[in-house]
């Protein structure tokens, strides 16, 4: 699926921050079809047990895995699936596509989206009702980030120099005559 771009990267409008937040919900359903295999995998190699080392490595497990699919997502094309869906691409001005290096930090920087409220919950041993808020709470507040911005770019694209920009939408298919 190749996508038409204008000449100008630049030109490309940003989306709408509610536009990138449905996208990220869209992604997150996806993501769980990214582990859907290696954690089958791992749940049969260890035969379903849940020591607390065993929780651990299910969490590095995704971490990995959700990291390896951003990473080569986003260095290949600059495009996941839902971003295609919701016509959304990544870029980093000036260059023709990201590098390993800078989809593997901006990776990195997009778990500060829920980081600081995991650590929260865990400092403050909060039942999983409050730790949800938490998370949407911190979701909330970097989401709120794009609006400090005068481009609308979460700050950890802005950190990494890299911008989301929305596509045209596709040509229309014209339809054809039928043959009577």
């Amino acid at each position: 699926m190749s996508n038409k771009l204008p000449a100008s990267p630049s030109a490309l409008p940003t989306p709408g921050v509610g536009r990138r937040l449905i996208a990220m919900l869209y992604e997150t359903l996806l993501g769980f079809a990214v582990l859907f295999l290696p954690f089958l995998i791992f749940e049969v190699a260890v035969k379903g047990g849940h020591t607390p080392v065993l929780e651990h490595m299910r969490q590095a497990l995704a971490f990995l895995v959700l990291g390896a699919y951003f990473i080569h997502q986003w260095s290949r094309e600059g495009q996941t699936l839902a971003m295609r869906t919701w016509r959304l691409k990544l870029e980093r001005p000036g260059h023709p596509h990201l590098s390993l290096q800078t989809a593997a930090v901006r990776y990195l920087l997009s778990w500060m989206w829920i980081l600081p409220a995991l650590i929260l919950s865990a400092v403050l041993h909060l039942d999983k009702w409050q730790a949800l808020g938490s998370i949407l709470a911190g979701i909330f507040v970097w989401a709120a980030t794009a609006f400090l911005d005068p481009q609308r770019q979460f700050l950890h694209d802005k950190l990494t120099g890299t911008r989301l920009v929305q596509l045209p939408p596709l040509p229309k298919k014209k339809k054809q005559a039928s043959a009577t």
